[in-house]
């Protein structure tokens, strides 16, 4: 069979694709490449890879496209759900032959529930890694006998023995190569990232245990597998070589320096490229290992910070202090790293104070850019069994009418609505403090391109907050 691997239409700007951490609209338009699609589309003869969002296709272009495919295969999450499905529903109601398939963190967990919600427009789901089950799929395998699917016989579900998930990471195909093939590589961006980048992994899973955290406890695992760094190499060589115009390398690795020889292995082996890159990484990396990485051109890390209160922290089960995440950005400072830094309103524990604490906090470190979202419970995390136990959530509905984040929890003393209002707080009382603005005003004054890019930002900032108004819970 021919597959297409869809990412399929859901809001304008919807940054919660394959790949995207972030299950909705942003404050400034982001767009992260689908990278869990490219992976079987890569070891797939006449397959390809469709990001709607990024190629601003509309559903009918994206029925088009479907019918020259024998099997669609598509990236779903919690919030996009009933939209996906109704996406394989137009599917299959233009070709019936056509085999849909649902992949992703919430069939994962919810295999049996989101096939019979589907109500026959979803032909299988698979459960964690799917790059050798869309494999076999596709290769004639009998579905029975396909490891990590579920699919419907008659009224009831079978679902496959589990598939383990892949140890040997440098059997997969360069992600880079599929976006040089299918993917527009410019219109990707993420605001504080150099442009154009690309976005890959050198290792799948992460072993710390934050409750909130999707991906670990549902899709990739807490056990980390890594790639060799010979082989990570060989795929930044690459890029570099066929991929000119690509200014940035983002590692995408849940926690690329959980593996600390193995981050310093692949930095070595990077250095003498000569490629700016950055990583996501927790706020307890030391000194070294942060110079190390610098040295070898990483330039910029996105860090959870999460909250600025240390029950929370515990609460969370962070595993990092707030001295900890203190040391840690002077260290980046001193080594002359720039700081994503990224926090929740509406964790365990969050009260009106500890809303205050945190963003002071944020401020005090004197981050290069932030993020704020809202703590969500998604089904298969510790955080949505203790929400669910303790009664805190309001809601099962984790996005408006127009892809923008709604707060769907509520504590004692803390209604959703005020969580949700202290996000705009957030910003406004980051970003519109006189060092902040005096240090953007700089940077546009000796450089066009930063000038163009903030206005650029402040417009779409200033757009998604008129709208983001507009949400209630």
């Amino acid at each position: 069979m021919k597959p297409l691997f869809l990412n399929p239409p859901t809001f304008e700007d919807f940054d919660g694709g394959a790949g995207a951490r972030y299950q909705a609209s942003r404050e400034v338009t982001s767009f992260w490449f689908p990278t869990w699609l490219t992976y079987p589309a890569g070891m797939i003869a006449g397959s390809r890879v469709v990001d709607a969002p990024v190629q601003r296709l509309e559903l009918d272009a994206c029925l088009e496209i479907a019918k020259e495919f024998d099997m669609v295969v598509m990236y779903t999450s919690t919030p996009t759900l009933a939209i996906d499905v109704e996406t394989a529903r137009r599917i299959k109601a233009q070709k019936p032959s056509t085999v849909t398939v649902l992949t992703g963190p919430h069939v994962t967990v919810l295999p049996e529930e989101s096939l019979h919600f589907a109500g026959g427009a979803v032909d299988i789901v698979c459960r964690g890694e799917f790059d050798y089950s869309t494999k076999e799929l596709c290769e004639g395998m009998p579905w029975d006998q396909v490891d990590g699917i579920s699919f419907l016989q008659g009224d009831s579900v079978l679902h496959t023995k589990d598939r383990p998930p892949i140890t040997d990471l440098d059997s997969l195909p360069f992600a880079s190569q599929v976006y040089q093939r299918d993917l527009p590589i410019t219109e990707y961006v993420i605001p504080h990232f150099r442009h154009p980048y690309v976005s890959i992994y050198s290792s799948r899973g992460c072993p710390s245990r934050c409750i909130y955290c999707l991906w670990p406890q549902t899709f990739s695992g807490r056990a980390m597998r890594t790639r060799s760094p010979q082989n990570v190499y060989e795929e930044v060589r690459w890029i570099k070589e066929n991929l000119p115009q690509v200014k940035e390398i983002s590692f995408d690795d849940d926690t690329f320096t959980a593996d600390k020889k193995h981050a310093m292995a692949v930095a070595r082996l990077l250095k003498p490229l000569n490629v700016s890159w950055t990583i996501n990484a927790r706020a307890n990396c030391d000194y070294e290992t942060l110079k190390e990485l610098r040295d070898a051109g990483m330039h910029h890390i996105v860090v959870g910070y999460e909250t600025g209160n240390e029950q929370i922290l515990r609460n969370i089960k962070k595993g990092v202090t707030k001295a900890q995440a203190i040391e840690f950005t002077r260290n980046c400072q001193k080594l002359g790293l720039t700081i994503h830094g990224a926090f929740m309103m509406g964790l365990p524990g969050e009260t009106r104070e500890t809303i205050k604490e945190t963003i002071a906090f944020a401020i005090a470190l004197d981050l290069t850019s932030i993020q704020v979202s809202l703590a969500s419970p998604y089904p298969g995390t510790e955080f949505y069994e203790l929400a669910k136990k303790e009664g805190w959530i309001a809601s099962d509905s984790f996005l408006d009418a127009t892809g923008h984040q709604k707060c769907v929890i509520n504590y004692p003393g803390l209604s959703n609505q005020e969580i949700f209002d202290a996000v705009e707080l957030f910003y406004k009382k980051f970003y519109f403090r006189p060092r902040y603005i005096a240090r953007s005003i700089f940077s546009m004054l000796v450089d066009s391109e930063v000038r163009k890019k903030l206005l650029k930002e402040g417009a779409q900032y200033l757009s998604y907050m008129k709208k983001r108004k507009q949400t209630r819970m």
